[in-house]
C-alpha cells in the first residue's frame, strides 16, 4: 500500500453550500470551515467529503461528452422515493437517465452529478 484515501474533493462556486446540501444527505457533520474550503464528515475530526472554492467552477452537462462528468457520488439508500423526494427538497435536480435499474441520477446544486442507488 501506497497510502490511503483522505477524502474525496469536490470543486464548487459556494463550498459552504455544497457542504450542507451533503452533510445532510449523508448524515454528516461540518468539521472544518474557512472561506475556500470545507470538511464533513461523521464524528468530530473526520475529513470523509471536502468541497473547495472555484470561481470558475462549470458544471458537467451529464451525459453529454463536451463537458463529461469526471466523477460522481453513489449514496445507498433504502427508499428511493423517500430519498428523491428529500434531495429534491435540498436542492438536487433529477436527471433521467435511459438506462436506471437500481440507481437514480441526480445533480447537486453546484450541478455534480451524484446517484441513489438502491
Amino acid at each position: 500500500m501506497i497510502g490511503r484515501l483522505e477524502k474525496t474533493v469536490l470543486d464548487c462556486p459556494d463550498p459552504q453550500a455544497l457542504a450542507a446540501f451533503y452533510a445532510e444527505v449523508l448524515g454528516m457533520r461540518v468539521n472544518e470551515d474557512d472561506d475556500h474550503w470545507v470538511v464533513i464528515g461523521r464524528e468530530p475530526g473526520m475529513r470523509e467529503l471536502a468541497f473547495q472554492r472555484d470561481p470558475d467552477y462549470t458544471p458537467p452537462s451529464w451525459p453529454d461528452p463536451e463537458r463529461p462528468q469526471h466523477e460522481h457520488l453513489d449514496i445507498r439508500v433504502d427508499d428511493p422515493d423517500a430519498a428523491e423526494r428529500a434531495v429534491l427538497a435540498l436542492g438536487a435536480t433529477r436527471l433521467e437517465s435511459p438506462h436506471e435499474n437500481g440507481f437514480r441520477v441526480f445533480a447537486d446544486p453546484a450541478g455534480h452529478p451524484f446517484c441513489l442507488v438502491f
